[in-house]
């Protein structure tokens, strides 16, 4: 595969595109042109539209790149002709049929558990108390308390969302096994990762490796866009 310019880069829920700014810096200094999508997280439908559309405003082919629940949705979207490779950071890889609700539904005795709270008006937040210790550990105390009290709510219909036909299955995909995230235990990204035949780099993180180390995150993306096995 040549050497890819245009980078993509899809959130998760409970934030926006704003916490990829690290990430986005050090990749524009790289070179690399790169596009943010602001999900809106009301459904996968939504966010896969929303994706696309980015998508099909590149100049060429791109690296797809998602976090967390971002990882469902360019499972979904990544079948664009545009998209040349697929980015997982300590994200969701589903299976055609699968969505995030149904990977999440029998976590194993011993794994994390987000701290959701129950839904209001279809929607889901996590326990502001608790998102430091839960989403972004290794974050600082400052950007965490911001991060939790701009949440944006996460829609049932995102978190239900079903692949169709997921985009791995065509598409060459590498993954960032974090391990400290205690919003996806480490046990289940390394199997949604060897599923999809991802190349496997694992770090020390928590949940919010993008915003807290930018770098592995801008350097495994680097790695997908000029190819390397």
């Amino acid at each position: 595969m040549a050497s890819v310019k245009n980078v993509v880069l899809v959130h998760g829920g409970f934030v926006d595109g704003a916490g990829w700014a690290g990430v986005y810096k050090m990749l524009r200094k790289s070179g690399y042109q790169v596009s943010v999508v602001q999900n809106p997280t009301t459904s996968l439908q939504d966010d896969v539209a929303a994706t696309q559309r980015v998508l099909a405003m590149q100049d060429g082919p791109a690296i797809l790149v998602g976090h967390s629940y971002g990882g469902a949705v360019i499972t979904e979207a990544g079948r664009h002709p545009r998209v040349a490779a697929l980015v997982y950071i300590t994200a969701f890889a589903p299976d055609a049929g699968e969505s995030v609700a149904t990977l999440i539904k029998d976590p194993p005795p011993g794994a994390p558990v987000p701290p959701i709270l129950p839904p209001q008006d279809g929607f889901l937040l996590l326990d502001k108390s608790k998102f430091h210790a839960s989403f972004g550990a290794d974050v600082d105390a400052e950007t965490a308390t911001f991060m939790a009290d701009s949440q944006v709510p996460w829609g049932l219909g995102a978190l239900s969302g079903a692949i169709s036909e997921p985009a791995w299955r065509s598409k060459p995909s590498w993954y960032l096994v974090v391990t400290e995230d205690q919003m996806i235990p480490v046990a289940a990204q390394r199997a949604m990762a060897k599923r999809a035949g991802a190349t496997i780099v694992e770090t020390k993180g928590s949940h919010a490796i993008y915003v807290s180390q930018p770098a592995p995150v801008a350097a495994l993306i680097e790695r997908a866009a000029k190819g390397g096995a």
